[in-house]
């Protein structure tokens, strides 16, 4: 029995190399999911960003040194000759994957940095919204419409990117002219009332503001200065205090 060959190997040998593989294999699997959970649990305690890029990282050591275990006693190949290609072959890739060794030193630059991170609320070039997640490739932002942008981390490192308060955030304006010789005090103090009765599209720790600020032959600038409650969007709450304020007397006929 021990004649019968197998890919060119005996039985035995062959049933021993299979062996070896499958236990390497599940070896890794385990180690790979204990690492992730391990990290994942280690950056949620300390101030250090948790994101993906960290788990990925640590899951693709893992996997490379299980392949490398399993080289000389499966396969037959020297692990140093096959690091020595492979840094060889590196060479050659890295010029064809620029961006996506780009984007890789971009993600670890920023959470290492402290740039971003989940939670954070940006502005990426005129987007706004909150970081969910940061990887190895890109850096994801959703806004409160619930688009989500994901932005390569090459560009994100390039572009300007703008830290907001939730007060900043959640700020929504709507601009209004009023008439020539209105009382503003009362024109101020109806536009807070219709504000008021919007409470559960605005945040109830910050008030609404009215603010004045010119004059010209159409009538008084008027700016409501509103802030949105979390899930509340600007369009729909611009929509509903414009209709709730339509038809008063001191709006200007432009």
């Amino acid at each position: 029995m021990d004649d019968v060959l197998i890919l060119g190997l005996t039985l035995p040998d062959f049933v021993r190399r299979v062996a070896f593989l499958a236990i390497a294999l599940l070896l890794a699997a385990l180690a790979s999911h204990a690492l992730s959970r391990a990290l994942r649990r280690a950056l949620d305690a300390t101030d250090v960003p948790s994101a993906s890029i960290f788990v990925n990282i640590g899951r693709g050591l893992v996997w490379a040194l299980a392949v490398l275990s399993v080289l000389q006693p499966v396969f037959g190949i020297e692990p140093t000759a096959f690091v020595a290609a492979l840094g060889v072959t590196s060479l050659a890739l890295s010029l064809g994957l620029q961006d996506t060794i780009s984007n890789l030193i971009g993600g670890l630059s920023l959470m290492v940095g402290r740039v971003v991170k989940p939670g954070d609320l940006v502005d990426v070039a005129g987007f706004v919204g909150e970081v969910t997640d940061v990887s190895w490739r890109a850096t994801t932002v959703r806004n409160r419409l619930g688009d989500e942008q994901v932005i390569p981390n090459s560009v994100l490192n390039k572009t300007a990117l703008e830290h907001l308060t939730l007060e900043t955030e959640s700020l929504c304006e709507v601009s209004l002219v009023v008439a020539h010789g209105a009382d503003l005090a009362v024109v101020e103090g109806e536009i807070l009332d219709a504000a008021r009765e919007m409470r559960e599209l605005l945040n109830p720790d910050i008030p609404p503001r009215v603010f004045f600020s010119g004059t010209d032959v159409y009538g008084v600038q008027c700016s409501v200065s509103l802030r949105l409650a979390p899930g509340a969007l600007p369009a729909s709450t611009r929509n509903t205090l414009v209709r709730r304020l339509a038809g008063r007397p001191w709006l200007a006929r432009v």
